[in-house]
């Protein structure tokens, strides 16, 4: 065993624990599992269960696991269902390039042979066959033989997602981040979107503006003094309308009301003052999806026009084949480690996935874990941050889905029924992501 310090410090967790894990739509670039007992089957796959771990994921296979698996090392049950769940499919594939994460990835990429960045025809190709890759992908989503994808660009990333999927009846795609050029794009297209976030954070300002309001009513005779103690108000889209009160008072000449040019100024501030963080998500449904798809297939700035990824189709990450998709699979080591504990050592042994960890993937490892390390271990995650925000709740979801109907709809979509079940919750994790979780006597805690 190696002296390698592991992080040890666990953070502090709801005190409540639960038999599931709530979805988490982020993808995570690396998971490090820690327990007492240590993961040796997850160690040296033979041929032949490697091969009927792929057999398995084409086959969409169930595997049922007894609670716990006496000798994990020697079930080639567990083995083959591990090597199922490191499956993922990806599209282009250049080896010798790493194409997730896209964004800030300049850096990794530059230098690597890129013929493709001088050559338009070629640039043209790859463009092509990206885009029969992406449509492919929107058509099984549309038929529920899909249930969810990413599209990774340089500057943002999409998640289609199934209808059934996430508390909503309708195909839902959310983006982040967005700028104000990218969402004047797509509503030059006609595409309708709503800024959840925003909205939320609109409703909550007018609520205490309100209350202050109130407040200052009973508590001080002055009257038209602002909330904010002379801030000026986010302007909204009635800003010119909410003046007609003063024509009804009579004293609309007494007061100056901002100008056109003004409010116009101030619209823009606010809307270039979020582009590129959390609060720009955009929410596109139901039938605007396709229009977002042939927007996405023909937006010029989808791909960069210079630098390390200049000519470089989005990366297309799916837990499903698709047309021109290649199959992948995560990284797994097992770390047979010492780690500090009061005055001495004491043994811990861990197991790290590197990859485009997907939400798929990260439900079937827990699910295995629990019976391989006899309902204990505990987990760091981390998350791409652009993708943390996908966890947002969906404005108007649907909270009576039933059940039943969404998993018989999407049984086909390639997904183990418990994971199907999972996936179909209505997203409560907000902004954030799981960064911690920690299984103890089969019942999970996790950190936010």
């Amino acid at each position: 065993p190696k002296d390698f310090h592991l992080p040890v410090l666990i953070p502090d967790v709801p005190s409540s624990p639960r038999n599931e894990l709530p979805a988490d739509w982020s993808i995570k670039t690396r998971l490090l599992f820690m327990s007492s007992q240590p993961f040796t089957w997850a160690e040296h796959l033979k041929a032949q269960e490697e091969a009927q771990g792929f057999a398995q994921h084409c086959r969409a296979t169930e595997t049922n696991l007894p609670q716990c698996v006496q000798e994990p090392k020697m079930s080639t049950e567990l083995r083959c269902a591990f090597q199922q769940s490191l499956i993922y499919w990806l599209h282009p594939s250049l080896p010798w390039l790493q194409l997730f994460p896209r964004i800030g990835a300049d850096r990794k990429i530059a230098g690597k042979a890129s013929p493709w960045s001088q050559d338009e025809a070629l640039q043209q190709v790859l463009m092509s066959e990206w885009s029969v890759s992406f449509t492919s992908l929107y058509n099984l989503l549309k038929a529920k033989l899909c249930p969810y994808f990413y599209v990774c660009t340089y500057q943002f990333t999409v998640l289609f997602r199934a209808a059934g999927l996430a508390g909503s009846d309708v195909i839902t795609a959310v983006i982040s981040p967005t700028t104000r050029g990218l969402r004047e794009a797509m509503r030059n297209e006609g595409i309708e979107f709503s800024l959840p976030l925003v909205e939320e954070s609109r409703i909550r300002k007018r609520k205490n503006s309100e209350i202050n309001l109130e407040t200052e009513v009973v508590h001080s005779p002055e009257v038209g003094k602002s909330p904010e103690d002379g801030e000026e108000p986010t302007p909204s889209d009635d800003d010119e309308e909410s003046f007609s009160w003063l024509e009804e008072m009579g004293v609309q000449d007494k007061v100056k009301k901002p100008d056109a040019i003004s409010i116009k100024l101030r619209k823009e501030k606010n809307e270039v003052q979020m582009d590129h963080k959390p609060e720009s998500v955009a929410l596109i449904k139901g039938t605007n999806t396709f229009t977002l798809l042939n927007f996405l297939i023909n937006c010029k700035s989808l791909v960069a026009g210079g630098g390390a990824q200049a000519g470089l189709p989005p990366t297309l990450l799916s837990p499903i084949a698709f047309r021109g998709a290649t199959m992948q699979t995560l990284k797994a080591r097992s770390i047979n480690a010492k780690a500090r504990a009061h005055l001495s050592y004491e043994d811990i042994f861990s197991l790290e996935i590197i990859g485009p960890v997907m939400p798929h993937s990260l439900h079937s490892l827990t699910m295995l874990l629990k019976p391989a390390q006899r309902g204990a271990f505990s987990a760091i995650l981390y998350t791409h941050e652009p993708t943390a925000v996908f966890n947002m709740g969906l404005d108007d979801a649907s909270t009576a889905l039933n059940k039943e109907a969404v998993c018989k709809d999407l049984s086909k979509c390639g997904l183990q029924p418990k994971t199907l079940d999972q996936l179909s919750q209505f997203p409560t994790l907000g902004k954030s992501s799981i960064c911690f979780l920690e299984m103890k006597d089969y019942a999970y805690t996790w950190k936010s």
